[in-house]
């Protein structure tokens, strides 16, 4: 008991924080330290993926990395606990032989824990949170490698009841979180099935072939060589005619946020093609202007301040609706979301008060937006809170389309391509830059007239930009 009040005084455990708002779990993307590394307060330890971005966690402690609890490519729970530190390296007062050798002797001791020898095997997988005990660099190390190699062994013979029955005096079975789970759902215990994966790891064919009715009780002698076979499916996943993608992280989370959008809200979508020469006369003279210099200048620059002066003229536009009081929330203030394409799939990130921003002021705001999105640097707190979208799809060359809303915002602007067209100008037919517009809207708060105007809004400002100074 002494042992392990001062082996938990030494070793502090860090767990996958909330980095968002709610989130549950978070992908592990990359490790920037490894075991025995030696970490400050604040220090960046690894790189996570939530449902929303990618977000770099620091240590809240000093100390040297004693072990990283998961793998690359892992998805933890939040409250998970991820890496232990020494938080005091070079102290003799908890003797790591002590701690390590009733792991030898009594199962009883740790049932479901891991025994002191496993971390030199594979470091991370299914550890348990007594792990701080251990320090298995000296006697134990030996003894555990060769448990392992001696298991290793049987699974390669040729007798599948072997490994089972000589597996739980190893400790837990190796598996990531995922296939225990799946293991859970089936019904499987973990202790029967026998492992193919790299270092003894469990992986979802062998819980799936564990679950298959009857087959490996039929033909043992059969079953080894279609197991040994598994491991090469993850990689050539469907042949090469096809490819699947496990959904997860952000992309996970657009999916379920587009479905939840189209079948919650009911969608409305109106279209208007504009001239819009006069505006790309003006973003060629903002270019030019001293008072905008350092800051990029678009197209997409006019366009969002020519949707905040009309929901400015048309407020009831900015709203929120409440399923569960069965009220319509009128916001007073616009969080301007610009939907960005990134490696990591469309995210939405948002200009906090963008109505109370000057024109250089929302110029600077949507460089650094677009800027920090193609970094992958977006925090979720960055896309929580959005009003209004404006998604760009003519960058594409895309003419227009019918968005779908981001979740819980009124409406969405869609801008197709400028391109050169014939157009009826001043009676005559001549050459004039033109796009087509598309405003999708929740018509539970937005009738078809609010709508139309706050799009009849948009394109006239567009046409004569003059507008800006009149209606603002």
């Amino acid at each position: 008991m002494t042992t392990m009040t001062q082996t938990s005084a030494r070793f502090r455990e860090f767990k996958m924080p909330d980095v968002g708002e709610g989130l549950t779990e978070a992908e592990i993307l990359k490790w920037f330290v490894q075991p025995g590394d030696t970490v400050t307060d604040g220090q960046v330890v690894c790189e996570v993926e939530t449902a929303k971005a990618a977000v770099e966690l620091p240590i809240p402690f000093d100390g040297v990395v004693h072990e990283l609890r998961f793998a690359e490519g892992t998805t933890v729970d939040v409250g998970e606990v991820i890496i232990t530190v020494d938080v005091a390296p070079g102290s003799e007062d908890a003797p790591a032989p002590a701690a390590a050798a009733p792991a030898q002797e009594p199962v009883e001791a740790a049932p479901a824990e891991e025994p002191k020898g496993r971390t030199p095997v594979l470091v991370g997988y299914g550890v348990a949170e007594s792990s701080t005990k251990r320090r298995p660099r000296k006697g134990a190390a030996p003894e555990a490698a060769a448990v392992a190699a001696a298991v290793q062994a049987e699974l390669n013979g040729h007798g599948s009841a072997a490994p089972v029955a000589d597996a739980p005096p190893v400790g837990r079975p190796l598996a990531k979180p995922p296939v225990r789970k799946l293991a859970k759902d089936l019904g499987i215990d973990l202790a029967t099935v026998v492992p193919t994966g790299k270092d003894g790891i469990i992986t979802r064919e062998d819980v799936h072939a564990a679950a298959a009715p009857a087959a490996p009780a039929a033909a043992p002698e059969v079953a080894e060589p279609v197991a040994v076979s598994v491991p090469v499916t993850p990689a050539t996943v469907g042949s090469a005619r096809e490819t699947r993608i496990p959904v997860k992280g952000v992309r996970k989370a657009i999916a379920q946020a587009m479905v939840g959008s189209a079948f919650t809200a009911p969608h409305v979508t109106e279209f208007v093609t504009v001239d819009v020469t006069r505006t790309m006369k003006l973003v060629a003279e903002l270019k030019e202007d001293k008072e905008m210099a350092g800051v990029r200048v678009n197209p997409l620059l006019i366009i969002a301040k020519a949707l905040l002066v009309a929901i400015k003229r048309n407020p009831e536009v900015n709203a929120a609706w409440d399923e569960a009081n069965q009220e319509i929330v009128q916001k007073h203030y616009v969080n301007l979301g610009i939907a960005a394409a990134t490696p990591r799939g469309l995210i939405v990130p948002n200009i906090k008060d963008a109505h109370d921003k000057t024109l250089p002021q929302l110029a600077a705001a949507l460089g650094e937006l677009v800027a920090t999105a193609r970094d992958g640097k977006t925090s979720p707190s960055a896309m929580a809170g959005g009003t209004v979208t404006i998604t760009n799809v003519g960058v594409f060359g895309v003419d227009t389309g019918t968005p779908i809303l981001n979740p819980g915002e009124s409406a969405i602007l869609a801008v197709g391509a400028i391109k050169l067209q014939p157009w009826v100008h001043k009676g005559k037919v001549k050459p004039r830059q033109v796009t087509t517009l598309a405003l999708s809207f929740d018509h539970r708060l937005v009738d078809g007239e609010l709508g139309s105007k706050v799009l009849a809004d948009v394109a006239a400002i567009l046409e004569q930009p003059k507008r800006l100074i009149t209606w603002a």
